[in-house]
């Protein structure tokens, strides 16, 4: 008999579905998922509003007051633009005023704000007073415990951890 897995042994672990051919016995296409992924789900394309360089405020309580956005994680390059993000995105960032622990360090951070308008499916037009984002490790988890302010949809639909932890979703 074969061992029946658990639903804690399937931790940590991937699922991969394939599309078989069912005459040929052919895979004709493969999907990977991982479950330990972070991020839940895709992100309908918005409008970026903070390129490599902007500064946005830190909506955490982790004791950073501004990031500096220095990259801008999955996008892809073009010749003279510059790697832009919007709200959901993952940044590499740094703090440029806050404790002197987390100054000079580059650390991962998500978008939950934006000033720059983008539209959503419905038709609608949002844009947000600052533009904002929260200190998190590389697996997603906030490093601060409460954010100020509202969170963006986007931002709440693709990040799980944070969408908790939020005040308000718009």
């Amino acid at each position: 008999m074969a061992h029946e897995p658990h639903s804690s042994d399937l931790i940590g672990t991937a699922i991969q579905y394939i599309l078989m051919d069912p005459l040929s016995k052919q895979s004709l296409t493969s999907i990977l998922l991982d479950l330990n992924s972070a991020a839940s789900g895709s992100k309908f394309r918005m409008t970026l509003g903070l390129p490599v360089g902007a500064v946005m405020n830190c909506a955490d309580n982790s004791g950073a007051k501004n990031l500096y956005v220095m990259a801008v994680k999955g996008i892809g390059s073009r010749l003279n633009r510059l790697p832009a993000a919007a709200c959901g995105d993952m940044v590499l960032a740094t703090v440029k005023k806050g404790k002197p622990d987390l100054r000079k360090k580059v650390m991962p951070a998500i978008v939950v704000r934006q000033r720059k308008p983008w539209r959503r499916r419905d038709g609608v037009f949002l844009y947000f007073e600052d533009n904002a984002g929260v200190i998190v490790n590389p697996k997603g988890e906030m490093k601060g415990s409460a954010i100020t302010g509202p969170v963006a949809k986007e931002c709440a639909d693709l990040w799980p951890k944070i969408a908790s932890s939020a005040g308000t979703v718009v």
